[in-house]
């Protein structure tokens, strides 16, 4: 069986290795990740995945996101021309440990996956207020 090997750059810019045992195409989905006072919000990019074939999980401080393409049939026809990639979308990040994990929440509409991660309320900004002497 074939390997396909995905490389991830953490925030330190050091390069670490995930081995895939499955064969086909791996695709890294483009995100965009946002930090608000309570939450953060991470936007991925995954078109062509059916909302039931993505899977989500947060364990020990890491975000997994997979999601996976199937292909396409002809509908009673032949392809005179394929370009539609068929594969599995998958992307890991190194998330604090202050997120709330039981709350977080997960979105697919028009191919980009919304992840909203809740904060503790331990982790949440606050304002301190100055008072004068």
């Amino acid at each position: 069986m074939a390997t396909d090997t995905a490389i991830e750059k953490t925030a330190t810019n050091e390069v670490t290795r995930t081995e895939h045992t499955r064969s086909g195409r791996l695709y890294r989905p483009t995100v965009d990740i946002l930090e608000r006072a309570d939450e953060l919000v991470v936007h991925a990019d995954m078109p062509g995945v059916h909302h039931e074939s993505i899977d989500v999980s947060f364990e020990n401080g890491t975000l997994t996101i997979h999601g996976s393409v199937k292909d396409r049939d002809a509908e009673n026809g032949t392809y005179l021309l394929r370009e539609y990639g068929v594969g599995d979308y998958y992307r890991t990040f190194q998330v604090s440990e202050t997120i709330d994990a039981q709350r977080i929440e997960a979105a697919y509409h028009d191919g980009v996956l919304t992840l909203r991660l809740p904060k503790l309320e331990a982790a949440k900004a606050r304002k301190i207020t100055v008072q004068s002497a």
